[in-house]
This record gives C-alpha cells, structure tokens and sequence, in this order.
C-alpha cells in the first residue's frame, strides 16, 4: 500500500510575497546611547525599558558602537575587582566598536541566515553611514507571523 497524500486543493488567491525587506520589519523607534554617556545611566534605560543594548551613536547619528548587558556586566565586574568606582564609567570604554550592519535593502530571511551564522541577537540598520533602525531576532519572529500562509518565495 502507497502513501496518500491528505493535502486537499487550496482555496483562494495565494499571494506571493516577493521583497520583504529589513526595512519593513525594522525597529526605528529605538534607544540609542552615546559614548560619553555614563555606564548607570545605561544600565538604568536597559533595565527601564527591558531591552538587552543598543546602538552608541555620534551627535551626526552615525553608529559608532554597540552597548549590551554584557558589556555593562563586565564594566561591573572590573568595576569590583579594582575597587573603582563605578560613577566614571562611560560608554565609549565598554562598547563594541566593530560592528555588522545591515541595509534596509536586505532580504528579511538573508539577515535570518545572518543571525544564525553570526549568532547575534541584533544588527543596526545603516544607511548613507546613518542609524536608521535595529533588526532583531524578535522582528523576524514577528514578520513570520505576521506572514502566515503566504508563499515565502524570493
């Protein structure tokens, strides 16, 4: 005895979606920080706003680095260790400074595949050198529902 196949005839119009972009799922209401701003007052909005990090930014909005809760943690941890301190602690000291971007432009499962090989949790979203958004793990969750039943070709 074969095996059936118990997939009956679709109803309806299938809708293809050709481009999902970064750009349509990005976040652009977002934290930033900057690299003189002290590392409490990052702490304070991460935990406020129950966020992870964020980008640093210069005054003309170009991404300089990433803060997360791990770099605060480590500045914490330094922080005992040598009995500093913690109130001089600023940004610019604790952040990542070599950080992947993505473009607006780019197709929302190509920065998936990103987020798996890279294993990160966010890209900033960069264009003409500015910071225009975050990407996240999350937003790419959300898209996938929010797309539910159409035809993920590319």
């Amino acid at each position: 005895m074969g095996i059936k196949s118990f997939q009956g005839k679709q109803l309806g119009e299938v809708i293809v979606s050709e481009n999902i972009t970064v750009g349509d799922f990005m976040t652009e209401n977002m934290y930033k920080f900057y690299e003189g701003q002290n590392v409490i007052e990052v702490m304070e909005t991460l935990l406020r706003h129950q966020i992870s990090g964020g980008p640093v930014v210069n005054e003309q909005n170009e991404l300089i680095g990433i803060i997360s809760e791990g770099d605060c943690i480590k500045q914490i941890s330094e922080s005992r260790y040598y009995n500093q301190p913690m109130e001089n602690m600023t940004v610019e000291n604790y952040m990542i400074t070599e950080v992947e971007t993505v473009s607006p432009d780019m197709h929302l499962f190509d920065v998936a595949n990103k987020f798996l090989s890279l294993k990160k949790r966010r890209f900033p979203v960069c264009e003409h050198g500015k910071l225009i958004g975050l990407i996240s793990q999350k937003d790419v969750l959300k898209a996938a529902l929010e797309l539910h039943g159409y035809n993920w070709r590319s």
